[in-house]
């Protein structure tokens, strides 16, 4: 079946159903990793860690799911005008003089650079407004009067995040950006099928989609000390859902959290069998998830529009 999946190619996605509330992230992200199936196989011994297994962490049992309303706001977000606290230098690390080891990657999976297709310009595009974005908060915190005011709500979500220590921090962060920032395609926002935006951009609208709240954690993670190694953007294949999603991920504990705009929890990468990883991001540009036996049969399942197994 998967030599019949490769040969209707990138058309047959045409087929799926309509778009998610991320718009065509999914038909993205799978039009692109068409062209990693032809990679080398990596097999279940080397980390296949998302094929299904008994024990299911799924939208049923984790509360909040649904945030994505303006009704979600919360009454006790900071106000603009709250002072950031100094940046940390690392996100509270027990001893300093302990070295970790490098992180693997999210999903516990394999992963190679990867320099074309639509997840690769979406990401080259909206990482140069990014490094804008941090240039403007730096600027704000030599001269917060002259903050412009999206800036100032940004900082202010930084500053509540400072305000913890650990994993807490993590999931202030993760709390406050879910619930300043009211769910919108980009269809019906800025009437183009996919848009990614820089935190400025969502925080000035109020408005946005998967990735944009996920790339708002991406900064805000870094503006408030986690380490740039420590964080990533991935995304994935949502079984569930059978459409493409995008998350952020946090190194901590010694192991990779989710943070996911459809729920406050806080999740184990190792317990969210749901998502099939297709593509990582972080500060040194997009890399695609080796293929497996659950990642190859996750494209071909959206490719020909049938939902896979929970």
């Amino acid at each position: 079946m998967f030599a019949r999946v490769a040969a209707l190619g990138v058309a047959a996605l045409l087929i799926v159903a309509p778009p998610s509330p991320c718009d065509r992230i999914g038909e993205l992200a799978d039009a692109d990793a068409f062209g990693a199936m032809n990679l080398p196989a990596v097999s279940s011994s080397e980390g296949d860690v998302v094929a299904p297994v008994a024990t299911e962490v799924s939208e049923a049992n984790l509360p909040n799911t649904n945030l994505a309303s303006a009704s979600a706001r919360p009454a006790n977000l900071p106000q603009d005008d709250m002072a950031p606290q100094p940046r940390l230098a690392a996100l509270d690390r027990q001893d300093p003089a302990v070295v970790r080891p490098a992180p693997s990657e999210p999903f516990g999976l394999k992963s190679m650079p990867w320099f074309s297709g639509d997840i690769f310009e979406k990401w080259t595009s909206v990482n140069a407004a990014i490094n804008a974005d941090r240039k403007v908060l730096a600027r704000c915190r030599e001269d917060m009067p002259a903050c412009p005011p999206a800036a100032r709500k940004f900082l202010a979500v930084i500053a509540a995040g400072l305000e913890q220590t650990g994993r807490a921090r993590v999931g202030a962060i993760n709390r406050a950006i879910n619930l300043a920032i009211e769910h919108m395609s980009d269809l019906a926002q800025w009437g183009v099928d996919e848009r990614w935006s820089p935190p400025l951009e969502t925080f000035a609208t109020g408005r946005g989609d998967c990735e944009d709240y996920a790339i708002a954690k991406f900064v805000a993670l870094m503006e408030a000390g986690v380490p740039a190694e420590d964080v990533r953007l991935v995304i994935v294949h949502d079984r569930n859902a059978n459409d493409g999603h995008a998350v952020t991920a946090v190194y901590i504990d010694d192991g990779w959290v989710l943070l996911d705009n459809r729920w406050l929890t806080l999740v184990d990468d190792d317990k969210m069998h749901r998502m099939v990883p297709l593509f990582v991001i972080d500060q040194t540009g997009v890399s695609t998830y080796l293929r497996t036996p659950a990642n190859t049969a996750a494209l071909a399942s959206a490719s020909l529009g049938i939902p896979l197994a929970n």
